[in-house]
């Protein structure tokens, strides 16, 4: 039998022993060694800019997704201005205006993967940032189209709510028989740190004889700096018109005879040659611009919920089942680098906790878990939880790990923890240990051999090797056969069918109960030498 000696080089392996084969090993998952080990992720993402590397964050919350009701819907999602799109697909996007309007990614933005940031203010400007015009007669806000419930919605976080900026502003212009045209306008503009909404010739009479103009002005002041959501909704039926700031009321008006209700409602008659601008004359953030065919009291309409950034749920990962190469590899713990990301005066906030904490002041959190298998398709174990740098029960064991991280927001859902990086720290199945005190006793044409137990409590046997040179044992000359013997259990054995005269070496190395099983190293070398007797 000829030993082969083979050595397996895996990148993750980064500490070894010098006694008996491996010590402890590392298993590292982020940082320079990526999250390619990742196989399932709910609600994060990789964030940039943050630490050396790429770390895992809660992704904000998503708005719902557009439905038969919503008319436009505007995420800004996409990398730059110059593909900014509707997602209902009624409006053109066109930027008039680059040097005002830019795109910020994922961090920054209220929701999905981007938003819409107007960097300096445009009144100088002949055009403003961004211009929306209806594509076809499908859109809620064609030229001539009577319009019945309605909602207009977005979020907002102005840098400085300078008096007279406009985040949103539609204009047409309205032909009167007798007058010729007149123009039509809907603007929401910061006035006293409130935004004021302005609605001039927009609802008109059953027979358009009459005009009006309704103004509906916020009562809590707007933090700049900071999100809010913005929702103006009309009912046809009563003509009420509402003004919501983070989902509670703070204006209404009546766009009927009566300027109260009851009386002939007046409903929107589009003019011709509408459009909308955004962003004229405004510094800030803007996201999830959504115009409805509906009095939207909830997702069933379309539109956003008013909602924290990140979901109260969190989110979740999971590496796929991660070979460790052999069975029975004992997993001694876990190690993890964390921190949380807040949100503050329109900058991210990094707070590197390392291998500290994993629950933060806020209540953000980040909860581990493990299951280990020697299969990867059954595993042998339900989750369990794990406490990052402490020690594991010994019996997590398996050749293939699998590793969880649940990820929970601050309590007011504003903020989010992020994972650094994940260090496994095992150690794999030593082999047993060789046994002591082998004693070799020459006869006529045999040789008893005897030792002491190997100290391993997991031995399952014994092989004996046997050769005619020092520390190569390819015997062949014992009737019980060739170089190494299974003698199973037993502690002694008789080697007959030697050659007398002829000096033999003798080994033994145990071996445990895996499949296949672990080979320990040799025992002390002994010899003897078989002689005939008289």
């Amino acid at each position: 039998m000829k030993l082969k000696v083979v050595l397996l080089s895996l990148s993750f392996f980064t500490l070894f022993s010098p006694l008996f084969g491996l010590g402890e090993l590392t298993l590292r998952i982020g940082q320079d060694a990526g999250w390619s080990l990742i196989e399932k992720r709910e609600g994060v993402a990789e964030v940039d800019a943050q630490r050396p590397w790429p770390a895992l964050a809660l992704v904000a919350a998503q708005p719902a997704a557009p439905s038969v009701y919503t008319d436009m819907s505007l995420a800004f999602d996409e990398s730059s201005p110059d593909r900014f799109d509707d997602g209902a697909g009624h409006y053109k996007v066109t930027v008039q205006n680059a040097g005002a309007v830019s795109q910020v990614g994922r961090l920054m933005a209220r929701y999905g993967a981007g938003a819409a940031v107007f960097s300096e203010r445009s009144g100088a400007s002949a055009h403003a940032p961004l211009v929306i015009t209806p594509r076809s007669q499908d859109a809620l806000f064609a030229s001539g189209k009577r319009v019945g419930d309605f909602s207009v919605e977005f979020w907002t976080q102005p840098f400085n709510m300078g008096a007279g900026e406009q985040v949103f502003s539609w204009s047409a212009a309205k032909q009167r028989t007798r007058t010729g045209y007149i123009m039509q306008y809907v603007t929401c503009a910061a006035s006293k740190n409130r935004f004021q909404w302005t609605f001039l010739d927009f609802f008109a009479s059953p027979h358009d004889d009459a005009r009006s103009t309704i103004t509906l002005i916020g009562i809590t002041p707007i933090i700049p700096k900071t999100w809010s959501h913005h929702l103006i909704r009309f009912d046809a039926h009563t003509g009420l018109l509402e003004y919501l700031v983070n989902g509670k009321i703070e204006a209404i008006a009546y766009a009927t005879s009566t300027g109260r209700e009851g009386g002939d409602v007046y409903t929107p008659l589009i003019g011709e040659d509408g459009s909308l601008a955004l962003g004229e004359q405004f510094s800030g953030l803007l996201d999830e611009v959504r115009i409805s065919g509906g009095y939207r009291i909830d997702t069933e309409i379309g539109g956003t919920v008013y909602t924290a950034k990140f979901p109260a749920s969190g989110g979740r990962i999971e590496t796929r089942g991660i070979d460790l190469g052999e069975p029975n590899v004992q997993i001694l713990r876990v190690d993890a680098l964390t921190g949380r990301l807040s949100f503050v005066d329109n900058k991210v906030r990094n707070e590197f906790a390392g291998n500290a904490t994993f629950k933060f002041s806020d209540e953000s959190a980040l909860q581990f878990f493990i299951r280990t298998s020697d299969s990867p398709y059954r595993w042998i174990s339900e989750w369990q939880a794990l406490t990052p740098g402490v020690p594991l029960d010994e019996h997590v064991k398996g050749r293939y790990v699998q590793l969880a991280v649940h990820f929970y927001p601050s309590g007011d859902g504003e903020a989010s923890p992020y994972l650094d990086e994940i260090r496994v720290v095992y150690k794999p199945d030593e082999p047993p240990l060789p046994p002591t005190l082998v004693v070799a006793i020459a006869g006529d044409g045999v040789v008893d051999l005897s030792w002491k137990n190997s100290p391993d409590i997991d031995t399952m046997g014994y092989f004996v090797y046997y050769g005619t040179v020092s520390g190569t044992y390819f015997g062949a000359d014992s009737l019980l056969g060739e170089s190494p013997i299974d003698v199973g259990k037993r502690t002694a054995i008789r080697i007959d069918g030697l050659k007398n005269g002829t000096l033999y070496y003798f080994a033994v190395a145990a071996y445990d109960s895996l499949s296949p099983p672990h080979l320990g190293m040799f025992s002390r070398e002994v010899t003897a030498r078989p002689l005939q007797m008289r």
